[in-house]
């Protein structure tokens, strides 16, 4: 027999030598992020080492009361939860939050592919930083439904005179007509709204609002997956999120309108509280229903003990049949999904779960049998460095580590976007001065003397094939000589002639 014991997640103790190091790290290594689900608000703050890596100074957890669905439907409750995580995480890691990227998900995500056409009007110039921001900025510009916001506009493709197939910012091409195919993510304004609102009221400024899934991607995604084609499904309490990528590219996004949350509302049928059927599912639910779980129970105990025993036992195959239709259900938008991007012959590195939901047992068997693609767990390590908090590396903070991820590439992006164009034409004129020099009389005065080294070198050779015909000319011949006799002859003649 087993019994179900709730608890609650503990912070960890942290002592004071580590909150004086951290206190004297400066501020511009260190990033905050707020993941705000519709089971829980996780508040976490990082900072990058040395190698790259990412390393979690702090975290604080609180069950979210205040969103459904991934949209905040109670502002006060939501503010309530945010500050509880935020305040927990500022005691572990002795940093006060300012910035914070948070994450948003949800129904209302949109999806759609547009072209952006720039006509530059200098030849003589190189394609920069301000070419590429202008035709982003074209595409904010876009007739949108009413009360949709622009989220992040990704370049797919670049194509510079016709010339397809350049997936990198072409900074430093020349180019008259500028192309770009992009993949624009909106969402519901009043969605976004009430994010901001919460986060300002909790005394906190919004450094910047990122998609989840995309978060979740550069968390848990490999590169070499991310090249050669997978699909990320992060399963949240009440949403589930796609993307699909394919050469470093997002091809499609997509939001189902459920997650584990619905597994847990089934299993409540089983007449126990929301608490217990969580635990329920975590602990000691399937995705698969064996056939030898018919002969396991697990026992409910009620409040005080209460209740009898025999009355509250759940049969463990009964559990699992319960969880295997509601995730097969899930598996088929997923696999409707990936149907409709068509890239489900082009997934080479498959499916990838990550979140919440993805830690039910067996979940990736029924995942491959069920979409015919391969899947594997994904897990948040490949970006993280050796910490002192337990349980970091698990799905559930898969987004929460993401937006530390995205945090420090904007903050990267932002840094060395006007650098990277003043490099590029500082180096392309250096290279054009370099050139100019070349060909002045230096070049003409080493070019006269390296001639004339090549001829003192080849002239021993010419003077030995001229010493033959030396020789051969010095002898004259049989006709030449009688002819010149004669010559002499008649030119003695006539000046005789004339003396007389």
């Amino acid at each position: 027999m087993f019994e179900i014991k709730i608890r609650n997640m503990q912070v960890n103790n942290v002592t004071n030598s580590d909150m004086e190091k951290n206190l004297a790290n400066p501020t511009e290594n260190i990033v905050c992020a707020i993941d705000i689900g519709t089971s829980k608000i996780a508040a976490l703050v990082g900072r990058r080492n040395q190698f790259g890596k990412i390393e979690i100074l702090g975290i604080g957890n609180c069950p979210s009361f205040g969103v459904q669905r991934g949209v905040v439907i109670n502002i006060a409750r939501t503010v309530e939860s945010i500050k509880k995580a935020v305040m927990d995480a500022e005691r572990q890691s002795g940093i006060k939050f300012q910035k914070v990227h948070v994450g948003i998900a949800g129904q209302h995500i949109k999806s759609l592919q547009h072209r952006g056409i720039l006509t530059r009007n200098n030849n003589d110039t190189w394609i920069s930083y301000e070419d590429i921001q202008k035709l982003k900025n074209e595409m904010h510009k876009l007739a949108l439904p009413p009360g949709d916001r622009i989220l992040h506009v990704l370049p797919q493709e670049y194509i510079v005179d016709n010339e397809p197939g350049i997936y990198n910012e072409p900074i430093g091409m020349m180019g008259i007509r500028l192309e770009g195919n992009f993949h624009i993510i909106t969402g519901a304004e009043t969605a976004i709204q009430n994010i901001e609102r919460c986060i300002t009221i909790a005394g906190l400024e919004v450094a910047s609002i990122e998609l989840e899934p995309l978060a979740s991607a550069d968390a848990v995604l490999s590169k070499e997956e991310l090249e050669g084609g997978v699909c990320l499904v992060d399963i949240g309490g009440g949403t589930t999120d796609i993307a699909i990528f394919e050469n470093f590219v997002i091809r499609h996004t997509a939001v189902i309108p459920f997650g584990g949350n619905i597994i847990t509302e089934d299993l409540r049928n089983f007449r126990i509280l929301k608490e217990q059927a969580e635990v329920l599912k975590v602990r000691y639910g399937s995705a698969i229903p064996f056939e030898e779980l018919r002969n396991k129970h697990v026992s409910i105990q009620g409040e005080g003990g209460t209740r009898a025993i025999g009355k509250n036992e759940v049969n463990l195959l009964a559990v699992s049949k319960v969880i295997s239709a509601r995730v097969k259900e899930i598996l088929a938008h997923v696999a409707f999904q990936i149907n409709l991007s068509k890239f489900d012959k082009r997934l080479i590195g498959g499916i990838v779960l990550t979140g919440g939901g993805s830690q039910l047992q067996h979940l990736t068997q029924l995942t491959e049998s069920e979409t015919g693609q391969s899947a594997r767990l994904g897990l948040p390590r490949e970006h993280m460095a050796t910490t002192k908090i337990a349980d970091i590396d698990s799905p559930i903070y898969a987004t929460g580590i993401g937006l530390l991820i995205r945090g420090f590439k904007l903050r990267d992006e932002e840094a060395l976007s006007n650098q990277d164009a003043l490099f590029v034409e500082s180096v392309t004129k250096k290279d054009i001065k370099v050139e100019e020099e070349k060909v002045t009389t230096p070049v003409v005065e080493n070019t006269v003397v390296d001639i004339t080294e090549k001829i003192e070198e080849e002239e021993p050779m010419i003077v030995a094939e001229e010493e033959p015909v030396k020789k051969r000319t010095s002898k004259p011949s049989l006709i030449s000589s009688l002819g010149s006799k004669l010559g002499n002859w008649i030119k003695s003649d006539v000046e005789d002639f004339d003396t007389k």
